[in-house]
């Protein structure tokens, strides 16, 4: 399938974005590229999950064309994957791809845990595959940490700097371990302040008033979990904990129970706290 001319992208923005997911992470990055002046396209799997991406979107004040059909992201030069942190499921996207990606159009995953070498693998082309990771809210947050296969050209990385230059974002580039950086360091304090709620019986407030009046974190330990989510906690903290065998990297109970009341932190309404 031929790859659109350079002059079909938006001007001056480096590439034709599509979103393959709906939920916060996808939309803003969608977002993002819009506001940027880039062109974007945001695929929903479903009609429902469809008019969900747009009432972000639309929260977010950007405009980026949201579809249910797969076929028009054959269009875009960079395709960025933003589904579930599960591999089956992101694996069953990039088998669905193959079929509508353009010639030298790249992958890029928003994952925060999976291994981008297995991914890359499991993507058809490693050589056009990179991690993409973004953080929530994606408006605000100017890091992204980019992770590359072995098989990454000097090509490859050279056009994911450049998205994230456009995008207003600094990227750096990281190993290709569980968490990366940011998430590697922090969330074993995360899950310590969990273990400090469950161990004192103290209220999520409080513990968070103390890190922010006393350490100034703008965000407590315990509200940043719940706008995190607690689900994608949960899967980060299995990775780190599967790949160091360290205890302080095992999701707390709390975390478990919470998750498997379908009370995952902001996007759901209640986590630690309710919104």
């Amino acid at each position: 399938m031929s790859q659109p001319a350079a002059s079909e992208h938006e001007e001056g923005f480096p590439e034709r974005v599509g979103v393959v997911g709906s939920g916060t992470i996808a939309c803003g990055v969608a977002a993002c590229v819009a506001a940027a002046g880039g062109g974007a396209t945001v695929w929903a799997r479903s009609q429902e999950s469809a008019e969900r991406a747009r009432g972000r979107i639309d929260g977010l004040g950007a405009a980026p064309e949201v579809t249910t059909d797969l076929e028009v992201l054959s269009e875009a030069t960079m395709l960025v994957e933003a589904v579930a942190e599960q591999p089956d499921a992101k694996q069953d996207v990039y088998r669905a791809l193959r079929d509508v990606r353009g010639d030298g159009a790249l992958l890029a995953t928003t994952t925060s845990s999976l291994s981008i070498s297995s991914l890359a693998e499991q993507s058809g082309d490693p050589s056009r595959f990179f991690g993409l990771h973004v953080f929530n809210p994606v408006a605000k947050m100017s890091l992204v940490e980019l992770c590359f296969p072995d098989a990454a050209t000097a090509g490859l990385r050279a056009r994911a700097a450049a998205f994230c230059e456009a995008i207003g974002k600094t990227g750096v580039e990281v190993p290709d371990e569980p968490g990366f950086v940011v998430n590697r360091l922090l969330f074993p304090y995360l899950f310590d302040a969990v273990r400090l709620l469950e161990r004192t019986g103290m209220e999520p407030a409080q513990i968070d008033d103390c890190m922010k009046l006393g350490a100034s974190h703008p965000m407590g330990p315990l509200a940043l979990l719940d706008l995190v989510g607690l689900d994608v906690a949960d899967a980060i903290g299995e990775a780190l904990h599967g790949d160091t065998g360290d205890p302080s990297h095992r999701p707390p109970g709390r975390i478990k129970r919470l998750v498997g009341e379908g009370r995952l932190g902001r996007k759901s309404g209640a986590g630690f706290y309710r919104y």
